[in-house]
């Protein structure tokens, strides 16, 4: 017994040139292009099944870009390019509370020996440097747990701070 049918992705000529351009392009990122190319099978009235075989991609992948191109049907083009919409989705979750300038006040901390800093250790920790962050104002508060995931991705080399 089949399912429901998927919804038909109607293009205009000046959607379909963009994207058949977007395609032969070879600057364009090949994620955007297997999306481009979905959307076109989709408009060629294949059904998902079809477009996962002929792209050997998931049934899942084809359905959710079909769905997300259809979602911007309303939209003219001129608000929202066809790059705009073959892009991610904001990734869910809490904005990065840590600003570019603070992290490499944090590098550069942590590259830095502990005795610079008064502090009678050989080797940081996450709570001391946790504690050396908040003491110099670089961010209000951090956890050492934080503070040791940062250490811990080996943001600086142990033979960079010895050779300075």
């Amino acid at each position: 017994m089949p399912g429901p049918k998927p919804a038909p992705i109607v293009l205009e000529s000046p959607a379909r040139e963009e994207l058949v351009e977007l395609i032969r392009r070879h600057s364009t990122p090949q994620q955007l292009v297997k999306r481009a190319r979905i959307i076109l099978l989709a408009a060629a009235g294949k059904n998902h099944t079809q477009i996962a075989r002929a792209l050997h991609i998931s049934v899942d992948m084809a359905r959710l870009w079909r769905n997300r191109w259809y979602s911007f049907a309303d939209v003219p083009l001129e608000e929202l390019s066809i790059s705009e919409r073959l892009e991610d989705a904001p990734r869910p979750g809490k904005p990065a509370t840590i600003s570019p300038e603070q992290l490499c006040r944090i590098v550069s901390l942590a590259c830095a020996a502990p005795e610079e800093s008064g502090r009678p250790i050989s080797q940081w920790t996450g709570r001391e440097v946790a504690d050396e962050i908040m003491r110099r104002g670089i961010v209000e508060t951090i956890s050492p747990r934080h503070a040791q995931r940062l250490l811990k991705k080996r943001i600086c080399s142990p033979i960079s701070s010895d050779i300075g």
